[in-house]
């Protein structure tokens, strides 16, 4: 981590082990951010409510800093791009009564921690998940990471990024790897750092150093 605030959880349930890097940091409950796109994604495949292919939905004309959600857009692209309009509208549909929550998920009263992130990926993508086969297939096209350097592991996962008060203030990147032995859950986290500029895609980058020497070592 160079010094970096943050954590890391590597969860392993065919040997029943976690390595942790950071403990209590692990075990402290943070915002998600767009990290919990995977559950809503996960909730409207399985409802009905997103069908991959009849996905796209029409935007607003209301102007967002990111350029990317000026537009109408499907389901695979406002995932990859963490479109929030896009999800919130999901949200709503699937059963969010309060109008007033608009992005509990952001910064606001849901929270989690690392460690719990890896038992929540476990229990969606795992060999007892009560899911059906078609919803996991739909949500990994979308979770597949872009950059696959590591041998005989395919690498699962989605970035998240919150800031207070103008500061980034926590940048995730959850997910699992398939590897010949099982699925291996994991999660990094990166919190404040102080005159550090850290993002989602640093939190990435530290997570697939991680399961390259896990994958290289275990295998």
């Amino acid at each position: 981590f160079d010094g970096l605030n943050g954590a890391a959880v590597i969860y392993d349930p065919s040997n029943n082990k976690y390595m942790i890097y950071n403990e209590e940091l692990a075990n402290t409950r943070r915002s998600p951010c767009s990290t919990f796109k995977i559950i809503s994604s996960l909730t409207a495949l399985e409802d009905g409510k997103i069908v991959p292919e009849d996905s796209t939905r029409s935007w607003s004309g209301e102007q967002f800093w990111n350029e990317d959600w000026n537009k109408d857009i499907d389901f695979e692209e406002a995932f990859r791009t963490s479109c929030v309009w896009y999800f919130r509208e999901v949200i709503d549909e699937i059963g969010n009564d309060n109008r007033a929550l608009t992005g509990f998920w952001i910064e606001s009263s849901l929270q989690i921690s690392p460690k719990e992130q890896t038992e929540v990926m476990e229990r969606i993508f795992g060999k007892d998940t009560i899911y059906s086969g078609n919803t996991i297939e739909e949500l990994k096209n979308v979770m597949r990471a872009e950059e696959q350097n590591i041998a005989d592991c395919t690498v699962y996962g989605k970035t998240g990024t919150g800031k207070a008060h103008g500061v980034l203030a926590d940048a995730w990147f959850t997910g699992f790897a398939e590897t010949p032995e099982g699925n291996v859950y994991f999660c990094v986290y990166l919190g404040e750092n102080e005159g550090e500029d850290v993002s989602s895609t640093d939190a990435r980058q530290i997570a697939m150093e991680i399961l390259t020497d896990y994958c290289d070592h275990s295998l």
